[in-house]
């Protein structure tokens, strides 16, 4: 690496640390790609450049931060870490709107926020910003690089870093890589998967699955200028790349480094699951996939280790620590992980007010490697997708299909649900896919005829999200739910969306609804008042960082969702009640099956408290969707709501 003085130590060591690795994940991918070892010598000089370039090129604050950061890799494991999730140009207009929205965040104590894809984007349809035309320049309606240079400095100032969505997986038709390859380019035709007949397509539709097969059925798309099939697993306007091409490996790597020298503190890796193809598989999980990501990691630890890797990998309970890497193996891969399968078996309970499902996925959750962390949330920009669950499902259930297909057409607001949401990408009524609609519609609000049941509708939202605070990990709002805002109906007026009904969750920011957030006597603060008295608790207590030990208790009801978190001499205890009916726990019972209570064989009893500080009965009532938060007494309170 040709790099400044001042530089060179720090980047040695730091490559001393992590180079073995990369080198081995490198091989492993791409050493048969080159027909010699000089070929494969000279590739891997230009990554080292590619990355010397980046670190010689990195401001001195981020290198400031990088530093401190290295001394402290725990940092966003803490219990007073929060994310917040919106689309920029709906919460704000433009990223120099999103800089006079951080008082707002800066209220929700916010330390993390993810803008969904600001960077240019394919003309007409994009998938809300997720077909990238260019890597280098901001959606001109949003602002520039400038204006994202300035953002990121303001955030970073306030306490919070940005989020990015780094589309790993494709780029957009119109991408300068898929005009080249369209124009007759050899080169960068090889960027992509093409096939001139459908041989090959359909061995490998044989075994692969479809994400939409509503509007975007089959895995591959004929296009006109190629005279090939080209691989477009998601829509025919995004086209896979073709990750066993080197070439595709290194320009993408430079890419997300030059965003991280904007200020990018941390990457949502989108779509991770699919970046390897093998015939006679899903495609999803590959090895391969998960060697990518191990380089990424190994590359930003040696250039930019301030920097996070964010794995969006909407898989399996049993698939998911995968890509946090293997503390035994001395393995590290991304720093944060969605917990998809927690996110939707919350919502299952809530539709059949039985926690037996999110019991099974909590259960199946193992512990976290060092400094990673989960990212739990109740909504976000996406659907819910219930075929992630069917591994806990078909251990309870003699017919997977109908228990799914009734929790999403529960969602979908028939038969008797409070719930006014719909399905999204069902090839027919009685199939499973997802759920659209925003978390207050989905609990009920939206249907509300009464104080009574608008309130009943919050408390399931404020359920949903003392879940996702207590479970460990960093925590998610998604804009809007702060304040219960509600569907965005408006979204079949735009030709760009209308087809697409996931925008029924993507309204924009209402003004009106956060200032009467403010007045006591509605949803909009009875919501907002009972996240800010959670999120207060959580940041009071160390039991829920993200490394803290978590155990699963049992109770005398299936609606109960009970399980402690933190250290054995002073746990923390959350109680959920999944059901429209009072349920009583007995504490007594409950802390027999913590920690501490085994050495000895005693029970822990009466030394729980309350907000007031009052010790609970014995015998617990916990109201209808109510949640109740314990600590031990030698430690200041939690409570209940």
């Amino acid at each position: 690496m040709q790099l400044a003085p001042a530089l060179r130590t720090t980047a040695e060591l730091r490559f001393t640390q992590h180079a073995p690795t990369l080198i081995t994940r490198l091989s492993q991918l791409y050493a048969t790609r080159f027909a010699d070892d000089v070929q494969l010598k000279n590739w891997c000089l230009q990554l080292m450049q590619v990355m010397a370039d980046a670190l010689q090129a990195r401001p001195a604050g981020l290198q400031a931060l990088d530093q401190q950061r290295s001394q402290q890799p725990d940092w966003f494991t803490r219990e007073d870490r929060l994310g917040y999730c919106a689309y920029t140009d709906r919460f704000a207009g433009t990223l120099q709107g999103v800089i006079q929205r951080i008082p707002h965040l800066q209220q929700l104590g916010v330390t993390y926020l993810h803008l969904l894809p600001f960077l240019k984007a394919r003309a007409g349809e994009n998938d809300g910003g997720f077909a990238v035309s260019d890597f280098n320049q901001v959606e001109a309606t949003l602002g520039s690089m400038q204006d994202l240079e300035q953002l990121t400095q303001a955030l970073r100032e306030s306490g919070i870093s940005l989020c990015s969505d780094f589309i790993l997986n494709h780029v957009a038709d119109d991408h300068p890589w898929a005009i080249a390859a369209r124009a007759g380019d050899a080169k960068y035709r090889d960027y992509f998967y093409h096939y001139p007949d459908r041989t090959v397509p359909d061995q490998f539709e044989a075994t692969l699955g479809q994400v939409f097969p509503q509007v975007a059925p089959g895995n591959f798309s004929y296009i006109d200028a190629l005279q090939s099939w080209v691989w477009t697993t998601f829509y025919p306007y995004q086209w896979d790349l073709n990750y066993s091409n080197p070439a595709v490996f290194l320009d993408m790597t430079a890419a997300m480094l030059q965003l991280a020298n904007r200020g990018i503190e941390v990457f949502r890796l989108d779509s991770t699951a699919f970046l390897w193809k093998r015939p006679g598989t899903t495609c999803m999980n590959q090895p391969e996939a998960h060697w990518i990501l191990q380089c990424l990691r190994c590359i930003t630890e040696i250039t930019m280790p301030g920097v996070l890797l964010k794995a969006e990998a909407i898989v399996a309970t049993r698939d998911l620590p995968a890509y946090l890497g293997d503390a035994q193996r001395g393995v590290q891969e991304c720093h944060l992980a969605y917990h998809s399968s927690l996110m939707a078996a919350a919502w299952v309970a809530v539709a059949e007010q039985d926690t037996s499902l999110i019991s099974a996925v909590i259960a199946g959750t193992p512990q976290l490697p060092p400094n990673t962390s989960w990212l739990s949330y109740v909504r976000c920009h996406d659907d819910i997708g219930w075929n992630v669950l069917r591994p806990e499902a078909s251990l309870q259930a003699t017919d997977v299909e109908q228990r799914l297909s009734a929790v999403s057409q529960f969602f979908a607001g028939q038969g008797d649900s409070f719930a006014s949401g719909a399905s999204f990408q069902a090839s027919d009524p009685a199939a499973v896919h997802g759920t659209v609609g925003m978390a207050a519609a989905l609990c009920g609000l939206s249907r509300a005829t009464d104080a009574e049941q608008s309130r009943t509708a919050v408390q399931r939202q404020l359920l949903l999200y003392g879940l996702s605070f207590c479970f460990g990990g960093m925590p998610l709002i998604y804009m809007g739910d702060e304040f219960a805002q509600e569907n965005n109906e408006d979204y079949r007026s735009v030709a760009a969306h209308q087809y697409d009904a996931r925008w029924l969750h993507r309204p924009q920011w209402n003004e009106a609804l956060a200032t009467r957030s403010q007045t006591a006597g509605n949803a909009a603060h009875l919501c907002s008042s009972g996240l800010q008295r959670l999120l207060q608790w959580r940041r009071k207590l160390p039991q829920l960082q993200a490394q803290a030990a978590r155990r699963l208790l049992h109770t005398n009801s299936s609606s109960l969702l009970a399980f402690s978190r933190g250290e054995a001499h002073a746990p923390f205890v959350f109680i959920g009640n999944f059901s429209d009916q009072p349920q009583t726990v007995t504490l007594s019972v409950l802390a027999q099956q913590l920690p501490s209570a085994q050495p000895s064989g005693s029970a822990i009893s009466g030394c729980w408290k309350t907000p007031d500080g009052a010790v609970p009965p014995d015998i617990l009532l916990i109201p209808a969707w109510s949640q109740c938060w314990l600590i031990a007494s030698n430690l200041s309170a939690t409570g209940v709501n």
